[in-house]
């Protein structure tokens, strides 16, 4: 397991978000926090806030909360609000096992996930430092998952390697100890303590050998899954008891 080098729990009375940045709007930004592109770069629908409607704690943790909530800001109008935040320059590593403990949201349209971008971009811009997708979930399919490396020297080239699991029994909408175990040789992918994917590194090929922060959102529409939204699952939640780092 290694020795416990950051906890985050939030059910504990661990209520703080102190190592956290908490993102706003609809823009992609770049690593001096400029808009580069609408949608987040993946056609998302919903408008990032940091109001109590849109992120909370409760006994059950964090929440960050979807809405079907028309809003309008720079002339831009937007019918979703929800949660976004990231650890950026507050902490990274490489190199560990990360645990999450997550309860996500169920409906077409809905997009949960924790995932991991580069600290510094030592290899240049996305995707050349990678992205490494601890948890990705499409809300209409309620038993699937997925982990995901994004890679390769420029955007003509890059590479995308997701490895999809199906649940063997429940849902996403409980509980569950997501973790994510990444040394120089691996990168494995557990969900209650079943490894369902593992990815070999390469070095010299793959990037994976840097710091990387952690990011937290709940997305409404977008590229990921192309579907419509449906509006009767909203509002809907998605909550994490706690995350722990161990190296």
């Amino acid at each position: 397991m290694g020795k416990l080098v950051w906890k985050q729990d939030f059910v504990q009375g661990g209520r703080n978000l102190q190592d956290w940045n908490i993102r706003l709007g609809n823009d992609l930004l770049d690593h001096n926090d400029q808009p580069v592109f609408p949608g987040w770069g993946n056609g998302e629908q919903q408008y990032y806030t940091n109001q109590e409607n849109n992120l909370y704690f409760d006994e059950q943790g964090l929440n960050l909360r979807a809405c079907r909530e028309p809003i309008r800001q720079a002339g831009r109008s937007f019918a979703y609000t929800s949660a976004r935040l990231d650890t950026r320059n507050h902490f990274s590593f490489c190199y560990g096992r990360l645990v999450v403990r997550a309860k996500l949201p169920i409906g077409a349209g809905l997009w949960p996930a924790v995932w991991l971008l580069p600290q510094d971009q030592a290899y240049g811009p996305w995707p050349a430092s990678g992205e490494l997708d601890m948890l990705e979930a499409k809300g209409r399919l309620p038993r699937q998952i997925a982990g995901t490396l994004h890679y390769g020297p420029d955007m003509e080239h890059k590479v995308v390697e997701e490895f999809i699991y199906e649940l063997e029994s429940g849902t996403i909408n409980e509980f569950r100890d997501y973790s994510l175990e990444w040394s120089e040789e691996s990168i494995r992918w557990l969900v209650d303590g079943h490894c369902y994917a593992e990815r070999r590194l390469e070095p010299g090929v793959m990037p994976f050998d840097r710091r990387f922060y952690l990011l937290l959102n709940l997305a409404v529409g977008g590229w990921y899954d192309h579907v419509e939204v449906d509006d009767t699952a909203l509002p809907a939640v998605m909550t994490v008891a706690g995350i722990w780092v161990y190296q």
